[in-house]
């Protein structure tokens, strides 16, 4: 039993070690890698300062014990290799050297720099141009300039690294997504196939736009037009007071006589007693 939970142990470790290592991106396996010789060259030398100082090696020796026949023991020192202590020493452990990357932009080997732990590029430290060629750009801008989804940049295999900043105009509104607008103009160059094909489409964006923005301003002119129409002829719905002029005799027999407002044309008919 105990042969059989050791087994299904190291089976499980070992499929907990395949699954950890499938998670892990190739730069973080690199840095992993880089981190243990580093590790490996620390103890070779921290060995070798121990051996030069005489503190490397063990004398052992080996007793043994005689009966005298008096009722005591005597222990007596087994003599080996001419009565020497024997000395063991390790042997040093190989020096390993450590993966480093190699610069674009002046192809000198370095261990680590910004652009190669944020965006997995292998540029120096010294090499950086953050003004131009390593500028860096928000996600709208990306989508708005580049003609890019957010599955582009987030689905489409390898997905885009970023950095995380607060906004400027208010720290409030969360934090900015920040990607490399190198990284950016190839991944649109994936998406269309050309630049004359993104060109193209870019064109055509902006023409849709203008028309809307032309179709938005006849829309306002028009609501414009009717609201001042609308004030000019508005309707008086306040109360109408009549304002009659002279009396005329319409019947003399039956003394009828009328009125007629000059403002609406209102006629008033009555009799005189």
């Amino acid at each position: 039993m105990e042969c059989v939970k050791s087994s299904l142990s190291s089976a499980g470790s070992e499929t907990e070690g395949k699954s950890q290592s499938e998670t892990l991106t190739p730069f973080m396996l690199a840095k992993i890698e880089r981190n243990r010789q580093r590790a490996l060259m620390l103890r070779q030398a921290r060995l070798t300062t121990r051996l030069s100082a005489g503190e490397g090696a063990t004398a052992t020796k080996i007793a043994k014990t005689i009966d005298s026949g008096a009722g005591f023991f005597i222990e007596e020192d087994e003599e080996e290799d001419k009565q020497q202590a024997t000395r063991v020493v390790h042997k040093p452990a190989p020096v390993m050297e450590p993966d480093y990357l190699v610069c674009d932009e002046c192809t000198k080997p370095f261990m680590e720099s910004y652009l190669s732990n944020s965006f997995d590029l292998s540029v120096c430290d010294k090499c950086r141009d953050s003004e131009l060629k390593h500028k860096l750009i928000s996600r709208t801008e990306a989508k708005q300039l580049f003609l890019l989804k957010d599955c582009d940049l987030d689905q489409r295999e390898p997905p885009l690294r970023f950095i995380l900043r607060k906004n400027p105009h208010n720290p409030r509104w969360g934090d900015m997504k920040l990607y490399l607008k190198s990284q950016v103009v190839a991944r649109s160059l994936e998406v269309w196939g050309s630049e004359e094909a993104l060109e193209e489409a870019q064109e055509s964006r902006e023409e849709n736009r203008e028309v809307q923005k032309q179709k938005r301003f006849n829309k306002k002119v028009k609501e414009l037009r009717r609201a001042v129409r609308s004030s000019v002829f508005r309707k008086d719905t306040g109360v109408h007071q009549h304002e009659y002029g002279e009396e005329e005799l319409l019947d003399e027999d039956e003394d009828q006589y009328r009125k007629v407002c000059k403002t609406c044309g209102h006629q008033l008919t009555y009799e005189k007693m």
